[in-house]
Parts: C-alpha cells; structure tokens; sequence
C-alpha cells in the first residue's frame, strides 16, 4: 500500500517529512529551510537516512514565533526544547 494511503488512516502523526513539516507551520519549505538553518525551527531527527520533523517540536517551535508586533528574540528553537 502506498504512503499516502496508509498515512490517511493514521490517527496521528509523529514526525512529518520536509514539505509536510512546513506545511503545518504555514510555509514554504525553503522559508522552512531558512528557519532550520538559523534555528528557529528544529533541526529533523534521522531514520536512516531519512529525515523527519517531531511534531511536537515543530509545534513547540511555532509557539515561540513572535507576534506580529512584537520584537522578535535572537533565541534560537534550541533554547525552547
């Protein structure tokens, strides 16, 4: 069975892979890869050589974004996690 049929019935995800991963963060994934690059989205756990994104630490992540408004912190994703 395909991948996107299997992950259509899954009731959660938890790791997400690169285009997915920006997706539910709302972005394109060079912006995404952009804010991996600067650490403020995190960097992707290893299945082989597989990468994937933990869904709680992209979400973790998105929560420390600023507001719009606010000053935004030179903290990195790792200073969260």
């Amino acid at each position: 069975m395909r991948r996107s049929v299997v992950t259509a019935h899954l009731p959660v995800a938890f790791g997400l892979g690169r285009p997915e991963a920006a997706a539910a963060v709302g972005i394109s994934a060079t912006t995404f890869d952009g804010l991996v690059a600067t650490g403020r989205m995190p960097r992707p756990r290893m299945i082989n050589s597989r990468k994937v994104w933990d869904v709680d630490e992209l979400r973790a992540a998105f929560k420390s974004l600023p507001r719009d408004g606010e000053p935004e912190d030179d903290q990195s994703w790792a200073d969260v996690g």
